[in-house]
């Protein structure tokens, strides 16, 4: 049991900080899409020199800076949007920086995997904790030159997060390397073109509690009309009084609407962005608000009624409802999505399966154990090696966006979400439940094992199940057994180990390490020593 790694204990997820809202903007004139295009790509440039000012002032930047940098700004703008500027500056450069530490502990992953394995002879196999060595000469000849590759990138990367040097670019470097295959994306240079000015133009301002309808730089009134307030360089294209621009487009939030008005009449706090899609030709504006962190449910209220048990697959989630003992109650769900085509195609299959398996929970009153999975360190290409589908697929699970979504969705039908430790889910459930659980007519796949595993450590109780009891016999009667391990016991999930002696609970007087011995039996004319004798309780772990 020395291998087994610590496993944390479950516990209840937060809900989100934040709610955002989408709705389009019908009705645009093209004056209204001149106009917005005009200011897009004014403080998209004031954007962009803002931001190289950030990058250039690296981990020396403070409050004085950031203080001068906004006074440039409000010249040739206002100061609500110079101060929505250097915001979204700033979140971009933090944003850059966890990208950037991310990737140097990829390329340590990397290096610190390829020495282990150099380190080891030709063709030396490996363990299911570490690798093995190379097959061939080439390929160790070939990992020797890569790992100096990695070395040289991983001593670059370490010397510009010294520095506090990061690479950014506004409108995204996919984006940005589509420009040089255009003919693999199917676009033409002007279709580009358009993506790319849409992409850096700047139209968000974060929101004021205690100003009209929460937001005086882009306002909307409860009824839906939206206005926004022009730079100054652009005051000239005003259409209504103190330099501001009222938009011919309505919005309306179908979704989480009452919300919205609720807060824009109240005077609270409400962020816009409007952006522009070039490949619908559609404009859209965004509403976002933080709300305040919900009292979440006690760990044993939520165990009281059972839960419903999940296990996150490449192209399906899985599913067992569990009562409050731990046993699987019904029949198992699978809900499927399909992870291709485009990224909005994705994120409907994701949500589609969630909002399934949150009405099916909603149904029955019932929490959802989830795994809280995080295949950051699993994605590296060296610890896998040829094993290039394997990481294709983990590469390919949605763990973040599905993990996201659930949370906030489940929050909005007030259903909590358990978390628990990953670790030994899938092999354990299915050593210790996928064979009990199949039938005649069902057939458990290692799936839905592991769905129960994770339900029952959400439960607090250990994935190994009980031991039959002894059959029926002339000396054996079934009882209950009593060596199921308690929730403290360490190790408990492990396998038990075989001791010698004696297999049975019952085992009268005299019946123990004399067993073997005929003549020792306790029968009508033997010499039985008549003694007393129980047996000890299995230890459960070494």
């Amino acid at each position: 049991m020395g291998g087994l790694r610590e496993m944390a204990a479950p516990f209840v997820a937060l809900g989100p900080p934040g709610v955002a809202v989408r709705d389009r903007l019908r009705g645009m004139t093209a004056e209204d899409e001149k106009v917005l295009r005009l200011v897009g790509d004014h403080l998209g440039m004031l954007a962009s020199r803002d931001l190289k000012a950030r990058c250039a002032a690296g981990l020396g930047h403070d409050t004085g800076q950031w203080a001068e940098r906004k006074r440039a700004l409000t010249e040739e703008s206002s100061s609500r949007w110079a101060g929505s500027v250097t915001k979204a500056t700033h979140d971009q450069w933090a944003l850059a920086r966890r990208g950037q530490l991310a990737h140097i502990q990829s390329l340590e992953a990397g290096v610190r995997t390829i020495a282990h394995r150099l380190s080891l002879p030709v063709g030396e196999k490996g363990s299911k904790r570490a690798p093995g060595g190379y097959r061939t000469r080439q390929e160790w000849f070939t990992k020797t030159r890569r790992l100096h590759l990695l070395a040289d990138r991983l001593d670059a990367a370490r010397a510009d997060r010294e520095t506090g040097r990061v690479s950014v670019v506004r409108g995204g470097k996919r984006l940005l390397n589509t420009r040089h295959n255009l003919d693999a994306a199917q676009l033409t240079e002007e279709q580009w073109r358009m993506r790319w000015q849409a992409g850096r133009r700047f139209l968000q301002a974060d929101g004021e509690s205690g100003k009209r309808f929460g937001n005086e730089t882009i306002r909307v009134t409860p009824e839906g009309e939206v206005s926004l307030r022009l730079p100054t360089p652009l005051a000239h294209l005003a259409n209504a009084p103190h330099g501001r621009y009222v938009l011919a487009a309505r919005v309306s939030f179908p979704h989480r609407g009452e919300q919205w008005r609720d807060r824009v009449t109240a005077n609270r706090a409400v962020a816009y962005r409007i952006h522009e899609d070039t490949v619908r030709g559609r404009w859209y504006l965004t509403a976002s608000w933080a709300i305040p962190p919900v009292q979440t449910v006690p760990l044993a209220t939520v165990r009281a009624r059972g839960l419903v048990g999940v296990d996150t697959n490449a192209d399906h989630l899985a599913a067992w409802r569990l009562d409050q003992h731990g046993n699987p109650v019904g029949v198992p769900l699978r809900f499927g999505y399909v992870l291709t085509g485009t990224a909005d195609h994705r994120d409907a299959q994701v949500r589609h399966a969630l909002i399934r398996l949150l009405h099916w929970a909603k149904r029955h009153g019932l929490a959802i154990a989830i795994e809280d999975l995080d295949f950051s360190a699993e994605k590296t290409r060296e610890k896998h090696g040829r094993r290039k589908q394997f990481r294709n697929l983990i590469s390919g699970m949605p763990v973040a966006r599905l993990r996201a979504r659930l949370v906030s969705m489940a929050a909005e039908l007030g259903i909590t979400i358990v978390a628990v430790d990953p670790a030994y889910t899938s092999k354990w459930g299915a050593q210790h439940w996928q064979k009990p659980l199949t039938s005649k007519t069902r057939k458990a796949t290692r799936h839905d094992a592991a769905a129960v595993a994770i339900g029952r450590r959400a439960l607090g109780h250990p994935i190994r199940r009980r031991t039959a009891p002894p059959p029926h016999d002339q000396s054996d009667r079934a009882g209950h057994r009593t060596i199921q391990a308690g929730s403290g016991t360490p190790g408990r999930e492990g396998t038990r180990p075989r001791i010698p002696g004696p297999r049975t609970r019952s085992v009268h007087a005299g019946r123990g390490a004399n067993a073997v011995d005929q003549n020792a039996q306790h029968r009508s004319g033997h010499s039985a020593e008549h003694e007393f004798w129980q047996q000890d309780s299995l230890p459960l772990s070494l």
